[in-house]
């Protein structure tokens, strides 16, 4: 008898930890400030929004065969630093993380990571059959051990993931950190080079793929719309290295990929300039505002440089977020990215971050 069709199953496709989106706000009568999913506390680009309404006319008929009028202004919007061959784009950033790993790895290769960080490193990994290699950051400040990443090091693996700054815990990898570990690693591996957050950091030393890119340096930039430009819901997405490197991973980059109404959403918001400003502006000052309030009331966090906070809350993680969705907050437990009894924290805009300060001295004088 003919065995059944669970035969021919992958193996590593059997049922594991899957990556499970933040939640959605509730129906309710209330108003609920959603800081649970790090989007922009703006809203979106009006700018995006007004290209998108006029995309939504043509959405009859197909949409750009390429994504070329896409990277042509993403070169604008990075100076003519690059050229528009050293460009990809996708439907967000997660995609074209899947991208780069369906690429790259056969079964059995191994990907470097280091936890706490965006499960889809490990989840999407898992799908191409690729053994996980997980090098934790330090305790106890988050920082990155690029050192036990490089003694992780076999002649299996292909891709390393790094964050900057990173997604749950807010920390960055300085620049002199970043070099030295380039001038290490070896030359048949990619480095992906998460820098989805980076136009929120400020720290002296923060520094983005774009000059190892430029050097010849086997890295890529990823980033997304979902953050700055107010787009998550759209899910774009785009990432820039070597031209060798980008037009090989072309050679999978589907004709008719991306929808219509985001290739002009994301032009437009890209031109968005007094939006963008305006956004960081906020994070920034809410971000300075909830360290201040988070001293004050005594509650652990670790400095951020992204637009969020992850904190060690004052009650089991669950209890926590239950009680500040009883006060209308939203917040992110982040057990599921490596970070047991952590809870994530996205800065709102002036009246949601004071909401949350009141809400966090009801449940710390309860």
């Amino acid at each position: 008898m003919a065995e059944g069709i669970e035969s021919i199953f992958k193996s590593y496709l059997q049922p594991k930890e899957i990556y499970k989106g933040g939640k959605n706000i509730p129906l309710s009568d209330k108003k609920i400030y959603k800081l649970s999913s790090n989007e922009n506390p703006l809203g979106a680009s009006p700018k995006a929004v007004e290209a998108l309404k006029r995309a939504a006319e043509q959405v009859a008929i197909y949409p750009d065969q390429t994504d070329i009028r896409f990277r042509e202004a993403l070169v604008q919007d990075f100076n003519g630093a690059l050229a528009v061959d050293q460009f990809l784009t996708g439907n967000s950033g997660s995609e074209i993380i899947d991208m780069l790993l369906r690429a790259f790895i056969h079964e059995g290769d191994e990907v470097i990571f280091s936890n706490p960080c965006f499960l889809p490193y490990s989840v999407f990994s898992r799908w191409y059959g690729a053994k996980q290699v997980d090098v934790r950051l330090r305790d106890p400040d988050y920082s990155w051990d690029l050192e036990g990443v490089l003694n992780a090091i076999t002649p299996r693996t292909k891709i390393i993931f790094l964050t900057s700054p990173n997604n749950p815990t807010g920390t960055y990898i300085p620049r002199a950190v970043v070099e030295r570990f380039l001038a290490e690693v070896p030359d048949n591996i990619l480095i992906v080079y998460d820098e989805v957050y980076r136009h929120f950091a400020d720290a002296p030393d923060f520094v983005t793929a774009l000059s190892y890119v430029k050097a010849g340096h086997n890295i890529i930039g990823l980033n997304s719309f979902s953050k700055t430009y107010g787009l998550a819901g759209l899910r774009i997405g785009y990432c820039y290295t070597t031209p060798t490197i980008a037009n090989y991973v072309r050679l999978i980059h589907k004709p008719f990929l991306l929808p219509l109404t985001s290739i002009e959403a994301a032009i437009g918001a890209l031109s968005d300039t007094e939006f963008i400003k305006k956004t960081v502006e906020t994070v920034r000052i809410g971000r300075k505002f909830l360290s201040e309030e988070f001293e004050k009331l005594g509650i652990k966090y670790w400095p951020s440089q992204a637009n969020f906070f992850i904190i060690d809350p004052p009650l089991p993680e669950m209890d926590f977020t239950d009680q500040l969705m009883d006060h209308s907050i939203m917040v992110r437990p982040v057990s599921q990215f490596g970070a047991p009894g952590k809870v994530r924290i996205t800065v709102g805009d002036e009246e949601a971050n004071k909401a949350l300060v009141k809400a966090l001295l009801k449940i710390k004088t309860r």
